[in-house]
């Protein structure tokens, strides 16, 4: 996964959609390629807030700050990885998550994978990055996918996106396609699949599960991953205002079936899989209309086209 860009529009002057496609030099972090059997884990600090970069957003209804969670050692223990790649901003939302039934459930389970030598995507310090590259704060776009790639070196964390040197995945490729039809001129596709540019800037690509075995799609599905995502999306949709949801085929329209439209724009499209984007996911506009909204909100919209490796 990975991330970069700005975002602040509090007394700064509002840049039209158009100076969003002029190209950037801000240097983009890199996911960690430390294989998944190793236990070493990236930074708390999301390369995000080490640039120090504002909220985006407007003010939620509700400013009380969640308190600190209180963690025993015997938890910080068995949790580790967790407590220690999770962005803190996410941990006072969805930490009570971890200590919950179904989650220790779920780390048992991926103990007994690692135990059986199986192969695991993505590394183990690129599970939660997502959570490092959008902070809660800087969250203005989600998009949804549905699990990790399962082949080797594609997965990093980002939904919909690989590694540099990766080849581009087709359902990506066609997301390049849809850009190019919002942003006829402006948004050219670059030659690599690496999202950390859009991540950077607040669009949280979250998988529904964060890992899968190598070479068997859904392997994990059904495991503890998805009530784990669904308190995710729910935290942004209680938590914040003026999000944009984008929603791509039956399964994620489910799984965000209960965003709250008062609040945030919804869009829903066909999935932009080869196997279905010819039925309306190119001309559904939703790189176009999310900007549209973000900046009849007030805020910065996202430049989709600030992709650097």
């Amino acid at each position: 996964m990975t991330a970069e860009a700005s975002t602040s529009t509090t007394g700064t002057k509002r840049k039209t959609l158009d100076s969003y496609f002029v190209s950037k030099q801000a240097k983009t972090p890199r996911s960690s390629t430390t294989p998944a059997s190793t236990s070493k884990q990236a930074p708390t600090v999301s390369p995000a807030s080490k640039k120090g970069k504002q909220a985006d957003t407007k003010p939620t209804e509700d400013n009380d700050e969640p308190e600190e969670l209180q963690v025993s050692s015997e938890d910080r223990a068995r949790l580790s990885l967790e407590y220690s790649t999770i962005d803190p901003s996410w941990l006072k939302r969805i930490g009570g998550e971890l200590t919950k039934p179904y989650f220790l459930s779920l780390k048992q389970f991926l103990r007994s994978e690692a135990d059986a030598k199986k192969t695991v995507y993505p590394a183990e310090e690129d599970v939660y990055s997502w959570s490092r590259f959008a902070p809660f704060d800087k969250v203005r776009v989600v998009i949804l996918g549905q699990d990790p790639y399962h082949g080797p070196g594609q997965a990093h964390g980002l939904a919909f996106s690989v590694k540099p040197g990766v080849r581009i995945p087709p359902s990506l490729a066609n997301m390049y396609k849809a850009l190019a039809r919002d942003f006829p001129g402006k948004f050219v596709a670059p030659k690599h699949g690496y999202l950390g540019g859009w991540a950077e800037q607040g669009v949280l690509l979250l998988n529904a599960a964060l890992t899968v075995e190598a070479h068997k799609a859904n392997s994990h599905a059904n495991r503890g991953w998805e009530q784990f995502t669904d308190s995710v999306i729910a935290a942004v949709n209680s938590g914040r205002s003026n999000v944009v949801f984008m929603l791509w085929g039956a399964y994620a329209q489910k799984k965000g079936s209960h965003v709250d439209g008062r609040k945030h724009l919804v869009l829903k499209s066909v999935h932009p899989s080869p196997l279905s984007a010819s039925r309306g996911f190119f001309d559904a506009g939703h790189f176009r209309k999310a900007n549209e909204y973000l900046v009849k909100q007030g805020l910065e919209p996202i430049d989709w086209s600030h992709l650097p490796q």
